[in-house]
């Protein structure tokens, strides 16, 4: 009795050029496709991989954090009645 299951091709880890990914990344920061376009259409693998290209070799400023969040301020925790007082005197210092 014959157990064969159909053989998987075995995925392969590929080294790009350097031009090849600056031509990537030029073609995304210049907004002709999206980073999963160029993933599609130049068939590469990795999910990130142009991420990673992008971070390293693009020209955008990718050191910022994602979620942006509120600063933390005393006016944040304000109840109503102290924001209008606040701004009552505040008003009061203008008009001086």
């Amino acid at each position: 009795m014959d157990t064969s299951r159909p053989t998987r091709q075995k995925r392969t880890q590929r080294d790009y050029t350097m031009g090849f990914k600056l031509q990537v990344v030029a073609a995304v920061e210049k907004g002709d496709m999206t980073y999963k376009q160029a993933q599609r259409i130049y068939g590469i693998q990795g999910r990130s991989t142009v991420l990673n290209w992008l971070r390293k070799h693009g020209k955008l400023d990718w050191s910022q954090s994602k979620g942006r969040t509120m600063p933390h301020s005393p006016k944040a925790k304000e109840t109503p009645a102290q924001k209008i007082k606040r701004l009552e005197r505040e008003l009061e210092d203008e008009r001086l």
